[in-house]
């Protein structure tokens, strides 16, 4: 009778859990371009979880609403408008019943696309010389237009390299593999992917034949705010014009950054590397080396699933993992696009002082000379939304099979860690 009594209650409970995962999604699509509701949009829903498999979908009515049945809910979905062939997302993890999307007009010319920073990180592995080049790119149009010049955006190699693979990441998105195009001139690439409102990133990997030295003239062919260059600690840096770089202190023994601000096409930037070394294996990096059959094939093993949608810790995922490990050149893109806008190298050098600067309070960081205590604080708290969005992403790439059981540990152990601190900062910040 008593286990009656419970299951009089318990399957009531069920069916209106059940009911309730199984409401239809309602929201609206906004044209971010022109500020209004976006008419005749395709919605649709789809389960990441499966493949990217599309569950419903339906149009935005004259007000742009809309209104599509989920079915019940196994796990977190996605809800993708489509406008001029360009998708956008939001999640919707279980329970959510109302999302807001906003999509953008298209054109094949921006005006206001901006290099933010270009992140080369080198390391040796015998007489090879390998090259993991991150660029992040802003589309920062007034009013916000999506790019979709042909061929795509443009970047030049050096000389005898081979290409390996390539990734692109949209604004709030994840890496989806791409394949550059190789243009008229060699070395000369197009990366054929949309470049939305936002910033969108592009991970090359390349080789290089490598006898212990090395000289480089990077061909930049538009503006930088930073050109960054990552080596491992036991190598050599020597530039042709040492006004251009400067050393970012505090990174350890994590490698020797150099960076070079407000860099213009066709600058000079050239440089000599010499000696050997590489970085310390991440985590996933050494699982992945233990068992080959479960290799990423993307450069650097990627960021995330193969999914061009909403990736929360987009901006942090690189820090966080590199508390423990340089992956690819992550901590170094942080430090130099979430520091202040770009200053002179004169006045960096008269205004810093030869010890390390102030923390930011990010694991792995440093801030530049003028940044107060008081602006950590606004990092912290993104830090933390950030690391609450990437346990649940972490959770998705356990269930989808991803990774392995022994990675997802690992890096559930990291971000424990680093939860706890930033939660210990975000005390010391409010006494």
């Amino acid at each position: 009778m008593k286990r009656l009594f419970l299951l009089s209650f318990i399957f009531p409970a069920l069916f209106v859990c059940q009911t309730a995962l199984a409401q239809a999604i309602t929201g609206a699509v906004t044209n971010g371009t022109t500020g209004k509701p976006a008419a005749g949009i395709e919605v649709v829903l789809v389960d990441p979880m499966q493949g990217m498999a599309e569950l419903a979908k339906t149009k935005t009515d004259q007000q742009g609403k809309f209104s599509i049945q989920a079915g019940v809910a196994q796990g977190p979905r996605l809800v993708r408008a489509t406008r001029d062939g360009v998708n956008y997302f939001q999640m919707a993890p279980p329970g959510t019943n109302s999302v807001a999307i906003e999509v953008y007009e298209a054109a094949r010319k921006v005006e206001r696309i901006e290099g933010t920073a270009d992140v080369i990180r080198m390391q040796t592995a015998g007489s090879t010389l390998q090259i993991v080049e991150l660029l992040a790119v802003t589309n920062a149009s007034s009013p916000p237009r999506t790019l979709i010049a042909e061929p795509g955006f443009e970047v030049v190699l050096p000389p005898g390299a081979q290409l390996s693979g390539a990734d692109a990441q949209g604004p709030n998105g994840q890496p989806i593999t791409i394949s550059p195009q190789q243009l008229a001139q060699k070395g000369h690439y197009a990366l054929p992917y949309s470049l939305k409102p936002g910033e969108t990133r592009f991970q090359l990997a390349y080789e290089l034949p490598y006898s212990g030295q090395a000289s480089f003239s990077p061909t930049l062919l538009q503006p930088w705010n930073h050109v960054v260059l990552v080596l491992p600690p036991s190598m050599t840096f020597k530039p042709k014009t040492a006004a251009l770089y400067r050393h970012m202190e505090d990174q350890g023994s994590e490698g020797n950054v150099q960076v070079a601000s407000s860099v213009k096409p066709g600058q000079d930037l050239s440089f000599q590397i010499s000696g050997s070394g590489s970085f310390p294996a991440s985590p996933e990096e050494a699982a992945q080396s233990a068992t080959p059959d479960a290799r990423d094939s993307r450069p650097g093993g990627g960021l995330g699933p193969p999914i061009d949608a909403p990736d929360a810790l987009a901006k942090y995922r690189w820090m966080i993992l590199g508390a423990l490990a340089v992956v690819l050149a992550g901590a170094a893109y942080i430090s130099v696009t979430r520091g202040p806008k770009p200053i002179p190298v004169a006045e960096t050098v008269s205004k810093t002082p030869a010890s390390a600067p102030p923390s930011t309070g990010l694991p792995g960081t440093r801030k530049f000379a003028g940044e107060t205590a008081s602006d950590a604080a606004p990092r912290t708290s993104a830090l933390l939304d950030a690391i609450k969005d990437e346990l649940f992403q972490l959770e998705i790439e356990r269930q989808q099979g991803v990774i392995t059981q022994q990675d997802y540990e690992k890096q559930k152990s990291v971000l424990d860690q680093t939860l706890q601190h930033a939660l210990a900062r975000t005390r010391r910040n409010d006494a």
